[in-house]
């Protein structure tokens, strides 16, 4: 049987940044491993007048780091069509409908439509009307809708944005990308949990003492400081892909391993997500701004910042899940620009031994011999493997114990040719499994716990900034654990 993907892509901001970064990368490494090859076609459309060579030159000049044949890559371009589009007229969207019905004759793709939205979420509602009253959908082939975050701005902008491309596809015809569910390991979590007894079996409160999610960046806001701005670190990372990972490591085990029920159990998790009064937020939520330091501007003196600007570009979180499984366990969560690093970790800490044995008084000024905790560690990027810190007793005389760790690591060449995020993304969409996107409830009970959160903060003025660049974030980020008698397994 083969493997050949056959559609239409419709990019809408075919020349922005996100196209030529991710997009036509991904699709051309699609096209290398055989999952594009004769029947697929690319329309790319945003307001600039190029033709469609210059439009190859351009996909051309994304492919330049990936060292390819200049023939396959000129084969690829080939595909690839350009269209100076106003999503606002419809007039336009009557020369998109020709172009399209002309290519899926010429390329025979049996009226299997992408639409893939980068551009600014206000478009969306728009083109997505514009889809159905200029006929573009088909009705022999399969419609679907990419689109990328932000998913709204609070529950309410939120909905507002699914009604309107509701309007037009079915839910199961939208697929939202969060390109961290795309990652390997991140795909590993479930691997992990439910291909191993020995994990499932303690993956509850019985045996896990915290959970800690780290997503640490290094650099600033760089381009992104005018979308920054109006956003923060809250809305940017926690709301999505934080509570994405969190819902993947509380679920519980689905009936199958299918979009379906994958997704009816992330639902059940994130319903379950205790939500906070305002008044406890300040003790549960952490925000930070950095300062400046050498070099290093403070984020109010990044370019297109305001100097009064009060944007969170740190957030540190304690998460309650209110089930069964989950009662009493803290998750901590945590991202921030100008961190210590640039990485994304998961560290489940386990319980102590009830009862410590080897803390014995044996007269010897080191008796004491604390048990430290086991720890699994799955690394996401930019190493990608797994940890597991566990207890084992010292070489030579005596009884003393001490923490060891096992390690794995994916072997660097399989890492290397494994599908980067948008390029498995893709391949998924192009098959119509939904399983690694987000679902419109996901997103929706999401947004109702984050909005609680930034009301607050909202409504106070913080203290910023508050943290040196190159460190984990404010001191009050440790507190939030130290209260519970816990610590940051990472520390800078």
């Amino acid at each position: 049987m083969s493997k050949e993907k056959i559609a239409l892509f419709t990019i809408f901001g075919g020349t922005g940044d996100l196209a030529q970064r991710k997009l036509y990368p991904s699709l051309f490494k699609l096209y290398q491993k055989g999952y594009l090859q004769d029947h697929f076609a690319v329309i790319g459309t945003a307001r600039r007048p190029w033709s469609d060579d210059h439009y190859h030159e351009i996909i051309a000049n994304s492919l330049a780091s990936l060292n390819a044949d200049a023939k396959t890559v000129q084969a690829f371009a080939s595909h690839f069509y350009y269209q100076s589009h106003d999503v606002t007229d419809a007039q336009h969207y009557v020369t998109l409908k020709r172009l399209s019905e002309k290519l899926d004759a010429q390329y025979g793709l049996q009226g299997n439509r992408i639409f893939y939205l980068a551009m600014a979420p206000n478009f969306f509602g728009t083109i997505a009307q514009h889809l159905k009253s200029e006929n573009i959908l088909t009705d022999n082939g399969f419609n679907r809708v990419i689109i990328e975050k932000p998913f709204g701005h609070d529950f309410e902008s939120a909905k507002e944005l699914n009604d309107a491309l509701t309007a037009t596809f079915n839910e199961n015809q939208i697929y939202r990308i969060d390109h961290y569910l795309g990652k390997e390991m991140i795909q590993n979590i479930s691997a992990i949990r439910f291909g191993n007894n020995i994990w499932e079996s303690l993956w509850n409160n019985r045996y896990i003492s915290n959970v800690q999610i780290t997503l640490s960046e290094k650099l600033g806001v760089e381009e992104r400081a005018v979308y920054y701005d109006n956003s923060g670190a809250l809305r940017d990372m926690v709301q999505n892909h934080i509570l994405q990972i969190l819902s993947l490591l509380t679920m519980d085990q689905p009936v199958e391993f299918t979009e379906k029920d994958i997704d009816i159990e992330k639902v059940k998790a994130l319903r379950s997500l205790r939500p906070y009064k305002p008044e406890e937020v300040a003790d549960n939520f952490v925000r930070g701004q950095y300062a400046a330091d050498g070099d290093v501007k403070a984020y109010r003196d990044e370019d297109k910042i305001s100097p009064e600007s009060n944007t969170d570009t740190f957030v540190a979180g304690k998460v309650m899940i209110d089930n069964f499984r989950w009662s009493g366990v803290p998750f901590y969560v945590r991202t921030g620009k100008r961190l210590a690093d640039k990485f994304t970790r998961i560290d489940i800490v386990f319980k102590r031994p009830v009862v410590n044995i080897f803390n014995h008084d044996d007269n010897a000024s080191d008796s004491t011999n604390e048990l430290a905790p086991n720890v699994l560690t799955i690394n996401v990027e930019p190493t990608e493997g797994f940890e597991l810190r566990m207890n084992a007793k010292c070489v030579g005389q005596g009884f003393a114990t001490t923490p060891i760790q096992l390690d794995y690591d994916h072997d660097s060449e399989a890492t290397a040719n494994s599908p980067e995020a948008y390029e498995r993304l893709l391949h998924d969409a192009l098959n119509g499994d939904a399983t690694n996107f987000t679902h419109w409830q996901e997103v929706a009970y999401s947004w109702k716990f984050v909005d609680v959160i930034q009301k607050y903060w909202d409504e106070h003025t913080p203290d910023f900034p508050n943290y040196r660049p190159g460190t984990m974030g404010p001191t009050a980020s440790d507190e939030l654990l130290k209260r519970d008698g816990n610590e940051w397994v990472y520390k800078d």
